[in-house]
């Protein structure tokens, strides 16, 4: 005969494994549209980087990128596309060719966000093909976290006027987190730039 301590240690294992399955939360970027798995809701999408609060229920999140442009958006989206390729082509390009570890890392990272990025104008633009994009580097990280430093001011200017010339609700939604995104690579840019010089 088994002692009813074992199987209310059976039970008690089946509750608290079951809790944790409870537990894992199934999200989904209202900017990116990815999804993320995980216990503990992330402080930013770890695919575009836009802030937590873009994180939602995989439940309730609806694609929202069919949308009806302005021309102005179009012109837009058409240079935010532009500005994301070229991000993303130079930032893998140092990624790439970078001997120091610490640069080769982020410069990866930020390649995969500025990727997503253009993915995300992708989805909304929809063009028939993407602008033929090459970008040079070299392994110069002070000269590559400069060059990075410029392209992101550059980046932030220009969705802080998009936003102002939207006026699609969807496009004001993407294009303030995506501003937000590239602030916190110019703040990267910056701290790196100090703990190197």
């Amino acid at each position: 005969m088994v002692p009813f301590f074992y199987f209310s240690a059976i039970i008690l294992w089946h509750l608290i494994i079951n809790k944790k399955l409870m537990d894992i939360k199934i999200l989904r970027c209202r900017i990116c549209g990815e999804v993320f798995i995980g216990r503990q809701t992330p402080s930013n999408c770890p695919f575009c980087g836009v802030e937590q609060k873009y994180l939602v229920d995989g439940k309730v999140w609806k694609d929202e990128n069919d949308v009806k442009l302005t021309d102005i958006s179009s012109q837009n989206l058409i240079k935010a596309l532009e500005i994301e390729l070229s991000n993303t082509a130079f930032y893998k390009c140092v990624s790439e060719t970078s001997s120091d570890s610490e640069i080769s890392s982020m410069f990866k990272g930020l390649s995969k966000v500025e990727k997503e990025h253009a993915d995300v104008f992708r989805k909304i633009l929809k063009p028939k093909s993407d602008p033929e994009i090459d970008e040079n580097c070299s392994d110069d990280s002070l000269a590559s976290l400069n060059a990075s430093k410029e392209r992101e001011t550059r980046a932030t200017k220009f969705y802080t006027q998009a936003l102002s010339d939207a006026t699609e609700p969807r496009l004001k939604e993407v294009f303030a987190a995506i501003m937000k995104t590239e602030e916190d690579h110019l703040a990267l840019d910056n701290e790196m730039i100090r703990k190197i010089q």
